[in-house]
Order: C-alpha cells, then sequence, then structure tokens
C-alpha cells in the first residue's frame, strides 16, 4: 500500500510538473501622447499586434501639451513618452526620475524636424535675413534651443539671434499668416501649413540632426520595476519602424486617425524615416545642458550615465 501511495505520489509530481502555468500577465505600460508624428511608430507596433508579440500591455493616454504630459507623468498617472532629453534634465535637476531609453525620430537629409519659417509679407528669403529679427518660439523648450544652434551654426552672433516668446503653435501660425510675425519656428508637419499660407522656409535642422531629435523616455521606477515590459517595449518598437520605413503609404491611416497629420495634407504629406535603435550620445547630451545652464534654466549638472539607458534596446 505505501509503495503504491508512494508512486502515485511521484506520479502526480510529474504530471503536475509537465501541466501548463497560467500565463503571467504582460505588465501594462501607460504612454502619455501628444498628436506629433514623433509618436508613428508606437501606433504602428498596435495596429500591428506587436507590443503583444513581446508580451506587454500598452495605453495610451493623449495629452494635448508638453506641461500637461510632466504633470502626468510627475503624479505618476503615465509611465513613459515621447520628450527630449531638455524635458529629461528638468526631470532630473534634483535625484533621477526619468531616463531616455531611446531615439524617437531624428531629422534626416531632406526631412527635417523643426523649420524656422519667415511670413510672406516679411520679404525675408534667407537665413541671414533673420538677423536681428524676432523669431516667435515657446521660450526655454527644445524649438528655442534647435533655433539658436542653427543659427549659431549658420555664423551669427549672440546679439543677431532674437527671439519672442509665442507659446501656443496656432498663435505662432496665425500671426506669421498675417505677418504680425516675421518668423517663427514649427515642427513638421505644421510647417508645411505655414508653406500653403505662403510662409518661407529658410532654415531647418535637417543637417544637423544632433539637436532636433526626440526620444522616448520612461519613469525610472517603471524600468526598475518592470525591465522585461521596456524590453519587449522597445522589440516591438524597432519592427514596427523597420516595418514603417519599408512601406510608409500603408499607414497614412494611422496618420489621419491620430491626427498626427493636419487633413489638408493627408495627401502629399511625405513619412519621414525613422531611426533604427539608438540613443543620445554624451556629447548631444551635454550641449543641451550646457545651453539651458548658459539661459539659467538649470544651475546644476544632470547626470548623463543615469539619465540615459540604452540598456534595453535590441
Amino acid at each position: 500500500m505505501q509503495k503504491k501511495m508512494i508512486i502515485f505520489l511521484l506520479v502526480s509530481l510529474i504530471v503536475a510538473a509537465c501541466s501548463p502555468t497560467p500565463a503571467q500577465e504582460a505588465a501594462t505600460l501607460k504612454i502619455a501622447v501628444l498628436p506629433i508624428i514623433d509618436t508613428l511608430p508606437m501606433y504602428v507596433a498596435q495596429q500591428e499586434g506587436l507590443f503583444a508579440k513581446h508580451g506587454v500591455n500598452v495605453e495610451f493616454i493623449p495629452v494635448a501639451s508638453a506641461p500637461e504630459r510632466d504633470q502626468l507623468l510627475a503624479a505618476s498617472q503615465a509611465d513613459g513618452t515621447v520628450n527630449e532629453t531638455l524635458a529629461v534634465m528638468l526631470f532630473n535637476k534634483e535625484f533621477i526620475q526619468m531616463q531616455a531609453v531611446r531615439y524617437a525620430l531624428r531629422p534626416a537629409e531632406g526631412y527635417g524636424h523643426f523649420f524656422i519659417l519667415a511670413s510672406a509679407q516679411s520679404g525675408i528669403t534667407s537665413v541671414d535675413g533673420l538677423k536681428g529679427v524676432e523669431i516667435g518660439v515657446s521660450q526655454g523648450t527644445v524649438i528655442e534651443y534647435v533655433t539658436e544652434r542653427l543659427l549659431q551654426s549658420e555664423g551669427f552672433a549672440a546679439d543677431e539671434i532674437k527671439t519672442i516668446a509665442v507659446p501656443k503653435i496656432p498663435d505662432r501660425m496665425s500671426l506669421l499668416a498675417s505677418g504680425e510675425l516675421q518668423a517663427g519656428v514649427m515642427p513638421d508637419p505644421l510647417a508645411s501649413l505655414v508653406v500653403a499660407q505662403g510662409g518661407v522656409i529658410v532654415a531647418d535642422d535637417s543637417t544637423h540632426p544632433e539637436y532636433g531629435f526626440s526620444i522616448i523616455s520612461f519613469r525610472k521606477e517603471v524600468i526598475d520595476a518592470n525591465p522585461d515590459a521596456i524590453r519587449g517595449f522597445l522589440a516591438a518598437i524597432e519592427e514596427a519602424t523597420a516595418l514603417l520605413n519599408a512601406d510608409p503609404s500603408k499607414y497614412k491611416n494611422v496618420l489621419n486617425e491620430q491626427n498626427l497629420v493636419p487633413p489638408p495634407l493627408l495627401e502629399t504629406y511625405q513619412t519621414p524615416p525613422f531611426p533604427s535603435a539608438g540613443a543620445p550620445t554624451e556629447a548631444e547630451w551635454n550641449d543641451a545642458l550646457n545651453w539651458l545652464k548658459e539661459k539659467g534654466i538649470l544651475t546644476v549638472d544632470v547626470s548623463y550615465a543615469d539619465s540615459v539607458n540604452p540598456a534595453f534596446l535590441p
């Protein structure tokens, strides 16, 4: 009897070991998303089922502005987002809260990310015409940073670069259209709308990708708690990027459904190439950090090694 009991227990253990265990529930990452072209690979990954393929759930939280995005992150109501190194630096000025894990979008030849535009009424047709002219920007942001760096690369002296705060993009567009603003800076693809209204592209960052790029970043506590989810998320983004770059026309529906491109531009808009796996370099980080310090926006150094984490790239 005892021998039969031992055999029964052994068989039970073997059966239990071979039985499938309930699948571990995939982690959910909440991503705060602005209606910007930079987010396109994320929506492609969702449409193609790539997040599920790599064992992660993704929930998009639409936001209307960068301040709203940052408030959600600060309140731990969002886990990650598309932003810029400047935003990560400001989060990390006292302690490390955010980490950049990947480039989102980088300017490429023929595909600028930010454009300095002159109004039709200004008579400005070349970059030299911007000397001493007030350029509408959102101050203290990547737009002002890119503007100054582009003009410096064109040989402008500090006193020849003039900017004026026009923080809201619709205001910048209407002021350019009316001629009340001689020049302003717009992101792709909204710059094309200004051009359609008679605006002139005077400069863009396509020849200086080290300034105008965006990044994917996550709260550090989310990365530490869910490393496999971050790894799966980035693997899905990598696959989506390859699909998107191979056949961008296939995803025109996403541009429309997610309001990433204004309706008048949908038929003619050329989707930019998206970068493969990579993260900001220390030189890129330090240049942006020095700019924030020059402006007095930051008074401390923020560690590159602690703020940029490429360890999860496929």
